[in-house]
């Protein structure tokens, strides 16, 4: 009797029948074979109908079967090492449960517009579920790092009243009469309740308004945000290097299957390893200018240029062999040609920013905030993720504790992942002192009333204390090696994108 089973658990039933129910992502035909690539969410399986074994109804069946119809599948599994997952289904009977209308999303080549006008579809795609299965991963990982440390997960609200920054980059909205704000983080909170339970950590959507299109920005985002009571800006550096460690390489040892799916080298994780570099921002301004940062933006420069001859003598290539050859070729071709399109046309803007970039490098002034190409060039200096620590306090905010030793310093820190993904972590230790604390409100010109409740951590038992956030989708992002944030959450928030 044929068991009923889900395509990743294939591997305990080879050689034996089971039932698969899915929907079909990808057909072809091969003579008298038809080739049904059937997907389930935990997988995606290649059933194979070959006519002179089934009657001419089943046949008929998988001929008529359109993409994203809903499937029941009964097969023989055999082991198959040039399959998806390694295995595949002889099928012996199909029935079609759902027989699906033209699915707008075909194999041909796809604007990015187009597909995040049906992201609710696209979502269905091999890319985006390896995407979203490595999520998962990294958010399992997560509460799985700050359980076995003692953490207690809590949750602050969504609605707030007052500000963590400055009410610049908040969404307002009406509160039963009176102005809030859709939260930006939920640190001030942690705080509170870091002074009752010692450890916890918040996880859950937090929401900037900049007007941003880049490549790292989302309206809508996740940041897991721990806080610690007696804890300094050096162990909570230390807890953020042992979190990334942590997330990287259960990812590689849990999803390198997903990880070969997107292209990306898993050589490039491994490295992720303690010790982290660490270095102050003075030490990173001097960087920043040197002669080396220089020469690895003409290395870049040479890079791009040669990567662009290469990709345009492959088209010329590519339209040359288009002149009578078979549809299934062309329309291989056309895929590829769109991709290369894509890929130039990235490598122009790239072009473009580097003179901008060199510029920006050499003239930098110590004093002010790292932008998202000064975090770039930073961090391709490392192989690993590097901690900046010690930065001016006129750029941190008003709860950062001043550097007892220079107080022209924040005790404040930034983690930025490798290969230009800029700044994936920033925290440091907060100001624990009332007087300090109200100086330092009042000098950041906010309402005093607002966080009254917050002045109040510091009138009862206050103690040196410690946190960071870490965003989700900029660190998923950097592990997968995806350019844009836009495919790390399932339905992206962004300028001048609300729906689906």
């Amino acid at each position: 009797m044929a068991v009923e089973t889900r395509i990743e658990q294939l591997k305990d039933f080879e050689g034996r029948e089971v039932v698969l129910k899915g929907w079909l992502a990808h057909k072809r035909s091969s003579k008298r074979v038809q080739f049904l690539i059937v997907r389930d969410g935990s997988g995606f399986c290649q059933c194979v109908v070959h006519e002179p074994e089934v009657d001419p109804e089943l046949w008929a069946q998988a001929e008529r079967v359109t993409q994203e119809s809903a499937l029941w599948v009964r097969g023989l599994v055999r082991r198959d090492e040039r399959q998806i997952g390694g295995y595949e289904l002889g099928v012996r009977e199909l029935r079609i449960l759902h027989l699906a209308e033209g699915y707008p999303i075909t194999p041909k080549p796809h604007g990015v517009d187009f597909l995040l006008d049906r992201r609710h579809l696209w979502l269905r795609s091999r890319r985006q579920w390896a995407i979203m299965r490595i999520r998962h991963q990294v958010t399992s990982s997560i509460h799985a790092f700050f359980e076995e440390q003692g953490f207690l997960k809590l949750d602050a609200p969504i609605f707030t009243g007052n500000a963590v920054e400055g009410t610049t980059t908040l969404f307002e909205t009406d509160f039963f009469g009176q102005p809030a704000y859709l939260s930006q983080s939920g640190q001030l909170y942690a705080e509170a309740m870091a002074m009752a339970f010692g450890r916890v950590y918040t996880f859950g959507p937090t929401f900037r308004a900049e007007k941003s299109k880049t490549r790292r920005h989302l309206a809508e985002f996740w940041m897991v945000e721990p806080e610690m009571a007696f804890f300094d800006l050096d162990m909570a550096m230390d807890l953020a290097e042992a979190l990334v460690e942590r997330i990287v390489q259960d990812v590689l040892r849990n999803r390198r299957f997903e990880l070969s799916l997107l292209g990306r080298n898993p050589e490039v994780l491994e490295r992720v390893r303690r010790p982290f570099p660490r270095i102050t921002y003075t030490e990173a301004v001097e960087l920043l200018r040197s002669p080396e940062t220089q020469r690895l933006l003409e290395a870049d420069q040479e890079a791009l240029l040669s990567e662009r001859a290469a990709l345009k003598a492959e088209a010329e290539t590519l339209r040359a062999e288009q002149e009578g050859s078979a549809p299934l070729r062309r329309g291989e071709s056309e895929h590829r040609l769109a991709e290369i399109a894509h890929r130039l046309s990235e490598i122009e803007e790239e072009l473009k920013n580097i003179p901008l970039w060199r510029e920006s490098a050499r003239n930098f002034r110590w004093g002010e905030d790292f932008g998202g190409s000064d975090e770039t060039l930073l961090s391709r200096h490392f192989d690993r993720p590097v901690l900046v620590h010690r930065y001016p306090a006129a750029v941190k905010a008003f709860y950062m504790k001043r550097d007892p030793e220079d107080k022209r310093l924040a005790l404040g820190m930034d983690m930025l992942a490798p290969e230009g993904y800029g700044e994936i972590i920033g925290g440091g230790q907060r100001e624990d002192v009332l007087d300090h604390l109200i100086e330092r409100i009042r000098e950041h010109r906010l309402p005093l009333e607002a966080y009254a409740w917050y002045l109040d951590l510091r009138r009862y038992g206050s103690v040196p204390h410690a946190g960071f956030g870490l965003g989700l989708e900029r660190t998923l992002a950097w592990i997968c090696g995806l350019r844009h944030v836009r495919e790390t959450i399932p339905f992206p928030r962004m300028m001048g994108r609300l729906f689906p």
